[in-house]
């Protein structure tokens, strides 16, 4: 009997030396790799930030020992989301700013902006995110009430997509704008031989350059601060679109001082003083932050008409829209990022725009190709170029809530017909077999959890419209998933690292309050992220 029970302590003893030591390990849970497969795990083990081992309880449990082993009691776990397409350094940086998302009217935002007068932290009042369209009268305002209530100070208040503006006389002056000033690329309206106020596009520039920035400090606090509220979210990586060479600074700045943590692929915006410095440096990455390539503007939206289409809008006869610059600028920085390592991600909103980009990219890429440039939104292709995506692999990187969104008004612009290959994603899906999702935040929320209900449901956040928008073009719960990991990250090159749950790859994961695979589709928007990883290390 004590030879016996001494084999069995050996047994023990050398059984548990043989163990593998990791930092952590999950068990018991429902796993979702998002791997090839799209197979399920049950456990899960972590080492100095990456993964070390996916697969059954008792294998993981077995082979590897923790001081910190966490039974998830049949819990979801997912890769940690990734946004394709938002812009969180200029989101952060626009706290100081007034937040009009929800009013009602303009007559909310006047009473809204007469209370922040009294305590905003600038001479500018700056206010952003109203939408004419959830007004009684969708009709964009005009500026007498701010002349007559603040005649002496200057006021902004940029619409929702950041494609229009309304701007009091104050601020007109300030930028010089008056009857005779021309723009290109953008419209300065006027009703009646007056200016209303209302700019559009490259319009809006004149008076933005005149508003005061916020100190590199202020900025990098409220980077920190907007990291949370992601983290909170399960948004683990994010590709940030269109950032001077300062904001990118100013994110390396912030990871020197580990107050950053999100891993943040970064488009610069499309300056070309830019083009010579750092299209001869191409793709690289420090820490968690990555340069990617370049964030270009070719028209603006559809909701404020500035969406360039092939046809006049359906709502505004003998109005198509505008290019936000022409043709050869396109052209040109395509044969230049062409020649380097870097991508070019192009806004394109309207048919026209969608066709202008698809086929300067096709000049520049030839046929089948792994650049991975993208157009960004894809939100109205005429119905002869989806196959342009899949001739010269363009990928298109669109964001969901923008459907569900515009769903109550975008036939009034654009008709029935145009409608149907809008916001088309089983269409683009098909072109190259993969779809990046995003969000867009702040013109839309910054929850991935809409995004994965906007792109299953075809519904907004009120279970409108009952039948789902366009439901054919909704995508599987599988792919919609894939659209906020794998895909989003392969948008970046970066789905040998991120996007999955498999060896080698960076413990970034969240444990789900419920499981989005399965759960019914009325149930999907209660799912809260209980945790959330990054590098294996909790961060919410």
């Amino acid at each position: 009997m004590r030879y016996i029970m001494g084999l069995l302590t050996l047994f023990l003893m050398v059984t548990f030396s043989a163990q593998k030591p990791a930092d952590l390990i999950i068990h018991n849970a429902k796993i979702y790799t998002v791997n090839q497969s799209f197979d399920l795990a049950e456990a899960m083990a972590v080492s100095d930030g990456k993964i070390v081992a996916v697969g059954k309880n008792s294998e993981i449990l077995k082979k590897y020992k923790s001081k910190n082993i966490q039974n998830l009691r049949g819990k979801a776990v997912f890769p940690g989301f990734i946004d394709a397409h938002c812009h969180f350094t200029g989101y952060a940086t626009d706290k100081w700013k007034f937040e009009l998302w929800g009013t009602k009217s303009w007559e909310e935002i006047i009473q809204r902006m007469t209370a922040y007068s009294k305590t905003a932290p600038m001479e500018w009042l700056y206010g952003r995110s109203w939408d004419q369209n959830d007004w009684p009268v969708r009709e964009f305002p005009n500026k007498e009430k701010l002349d007559q209530l603040f005649p002496d100070r200057p006021v902004y208040l940029k619409r929702i997509d950041g494609h229009a503006a309304v701007a009091n006389q104050k601020a007109l002056d300030i930028a010089g704008i008056t009857l005779n000033t021309k723009v290109e690329g953008g419209e300065i309206e006027t009703k009646n031989g007056k200016l209303t106020g209302i700019l559009i596009d490259n319009a809006m520039l004149l008076v933005e350059k005149h508003i005061p920035e916020i100190s590199d400090k202020m900025a990098i606090q409220y980077f920190a601060e907007l990291q949370k509220e992601c983290f909170s979210y399960g948004l683990t990586s994010l590709h940030d679109c269109g950032i001077s060479a300062h904001t990118f600074s100013l994110l390396e700045k912030a990871q020197d001082q580990k107050l950053l943590k999100m891993k943040i692929f970064a488009l610069l915006e499309d300056k070309p003083a830019t083009y010579g410095k750092w299209i001869s440096k191409g793709r690289f990455t420090n820490g968690n932050i990555t340069f990617g390539g370049y964030k270009v503007y070719s028209d603006g939206a559809l909701g404020s008409r500035g969406a360039c289409l092939l046809h006049d809008y359906s709502d505004k006869k003998g109005w198509k829209g505008f290019l936000l610059s022409d043709r050869k600028h396109f052209k040109n920085l395509a044969e230049k990022l062409g020649k380097s390592n870097l991508q070019m991600c192009t806004h394109a909103i309207g048919d026209s725009a969608n066709r202008t980009i698809l086929q300067i990219y096709g000049d520049v890429l030839g046929g089948k190709n792994d650049r991975r440039w993208r157009i960004e939104h894809a939100q109205i292709v005429d119905k002869d170029d989806f196959d342009l995506f899949g001739k010269h692999s363009i990928i298109p990187s669109v964001q969901p809530t923008h459907a569900t969104s515009d769903m109550y008004w975008a036939e009034s612009r654009l008709g029935p017909e145009r409608l149907k290959h809008s916001y088309a994603y089983q269409d683009l899906l098909k072109q190259n077999g993969w779809l990046p999702l995003g969000t867009d935040f702040p013109v839309e929320e910054i929850n991935p959890i809409k995004t994965f209900y906007a792109a299953v449901v075809r519904k907004d956040a009120k279970y409108f419209p009952s039948n789902g928008f366009q439901k054919e073009n909704a995508l599987t719960r599988e792919q919609a998933l894939r659209g906020m990991t794998i895909w989003a990250a392969k948008a970046a090159f970066q789905d040998k690292e991120l996007g999955s749950l498999e060896v080698g790859k960076s413990a970034d994961f969240i444990i789900a309050g419920q499981d989005l695979m399965t759960v019914p589709e009325a149930e999907i928007l209660k799912t809260k992220v209980l945790e959330t990883y990054s590098n294996g290390n909790k961060v919410f």
